[in-house]
């Protein structure tokens, strides 16, 4: 069965593009366009994977990241962050939070396709 993957970001260019990226790669595609989306989605999908900006209306990334993991039916979505801010405090949130990594926008097709590798590997 074809992993699921979720992606939540309000810029729709940036949804694009990752789906892009991934669609031939064997993975059922998702999408949601903010926080409040995204939570809803993931409760209801259950995908293997969320890649969740950090910064989007109605909720961030990061109460979506910290609702999701401190919920038993939904704790082990491994969730990556796509972040335009690239600082130790992004990355100290990201982890308090429960996120299994990070990319800084903008990053290349390539990088997201090895972080998921990574991801799906580990998990």
């Amino acid at each position: 069965m074809a992993k699921k993957i979720l992606i939540a970001d309000d810029e729709a260019t940036v949804r694009d593009l990752i789906r892009l990226s991934l669609e031939h790669e064997g993975y059922e595609i998702f999408e949601a366009k903010n926080g409040v989306e995204a939570l809803n989605k993931a409760k209801e999908l259950v995908p293997d994977l969320l890649i969740l900006d950090v910064m989007m209306p109605g909720k961030i990334g990061y109460q979506v990241c910290s609702e999701l993991k401190s919920d038993p039916a939904t704790m082990r979505i491994s969730i990556i962050f796509i972040t335009a801010r690239d600082s130790s405090l992004s990355l100290e949130a990201i982890q308090a939070s429960g996120g299994d990594g990070y990319l800084s926008k903008p990053f290349k097709p390539q990088e997201l396709k090895a972080r998921i590798r990574n991801v799906f590997k580990a998990g």
